[in-house]
């Protein structure tokens, strides 16, 4: 067999490869596992056994430097293309780029706990966080609620085995500021509460924040003028109240606070079942044993609380008529709000 002449064939099927497609045929035929050297090899049985181990080595080398003469030729080849191709196209950078992925957006109930956080932030009052799983003494005895009281059958409470409980409110969270800070204390506390309870109005978890100010001389007259500020700006308009007398054990007075309809301004429509005024929170002045609780003077400072449903004021904002589909995670819903 003559490998110089079968080299020479090679290397000038290569050098003549017009395309990478020309010469990967190239490649095939002297390479490929029907190729010529391919061919060679088989014969080794055939020759002289003395002659086998050389020309076996010749061979092999010969492939060697074929491979090497065919990928500098590739190389050559795709150089070449690409060159073309910057030659012949060109791209508009002004062109906006192309979103492969749609933008995400804040949950509806995020922008509202935004919303809030900033209306109190600049009235000075810190934003403060709290563990979901309670004990009793901070859910309940230290908030005025003592064991078997009837009040607690009012809340429809998670408990653990080990009688550790999920809250049912934030207001713990006010009890663990309060024993470490001292007066004045202003604070409000979102966050996520639970209770067994599961309809169109209400889920076993629901967002919650509830805000605390205790200092010298403060009034309800303080707790109703910063409630009205608030919906003012929260719904960017003018909002009537009407206070109503309730009960609450960590306040006394304690009241529950509706806001005239936003979306009938008062005439009465299916979201307020005519009446004109929807329950938004319920507020009072901190109880005198609760102060006591966490060892604040009672006689020298008085405060005033209130509580109120982030998912609540979220479906009034964006008139939603099922708390459901707050957490039914559909993202065409979800896309629709931007603020």
């Amino acid at each position: 067999m003559d490998l110089e002449r079968l080299q020479q064939q090679a290397q000038t099927a290569i050098c003549d490869a017009a395309d990478l497609a020309a010469l990967e045929v190239v490649r095939v035929t002297y390479l490929g596992k029907k190729g010529r050297l391919t061919e060679v090899l088989k014969t080794l049985g055939q020759q002289d056994p003395a002659e086998r181990p050389k020309l076996g080595q010749a061979v092999n080398q010969l492939k060697q430097t074929l491979l090497v003469q065919i990928e500098g030729k590739q190389h050559d080849l795709q150089q070449t293309q690409l060159m073309e191709q910057l030659s012949t196209e060109t791209v508009d950078v002004t062109l906006p780029a192309r979103q492969s992925h749609p933008l995400g957006s804040l949950h509806p109930v995020s922008h509202v706990s935004q919303r809030i956080n900033s209306f109190f932030y600049q009235l000075g009052f810190s934003v403060v966080e709290g563990p979901e799983i309670e004990t009793d003494y901070y859910n309940f005895t230290a908030l005025n609620i003592p064991q078997h009281h009837p009040a607690r059958a009012m809340h429809d409470t998670f408990y653990f085995a080990d009688g550790r409980l999920l809250r049912t409110h934030t207001s713990p969270v006010q009890i663990r500021e309060m024993e470490h800070r001292k007066p004045p204390i202003r604070l409000i506390a979102p966050g996520r509460v639970y209770r067994c309870d599961s309809d169109v109005t209400h889920t076993p978890m629901f967002h919650q924040v509830e805000g605390l100010y205790v200092d010298e001389q403060v009034s309800f007259a303080h707790l109703r003028s910063t409630l009205q500020n608030f919906f003012n700006y929260f719904f960017e308009q003018t909002v009537p109240l009407r206070f109503r007398t309730s009960y609450f054990p960590f306040t006394e007075p304690s009241a529950e606070v509706d806001i005239q309809c936003t979306h009938c301004q008062g005439a009465g429509c299916r979201i307020c079942k005519s009446t004109g005024w929807l329950e938004v929170l319920g507020c009072g002045m901190v109880h005198p044993n609760v102060l006591q609780a966490v060892n604040i003077d009672s006689e020298r400072y008085t405060g005033w609380a209130f509580g109120l449903g982030i998912d609540r004021l979220a479906m009034l904002r964006y008139n939603i008529d099922d708390l459901r589909v707050l957490f039914a995670n559909d993202v065409r819903f979800l896309t629709q709000f931007s603020g």
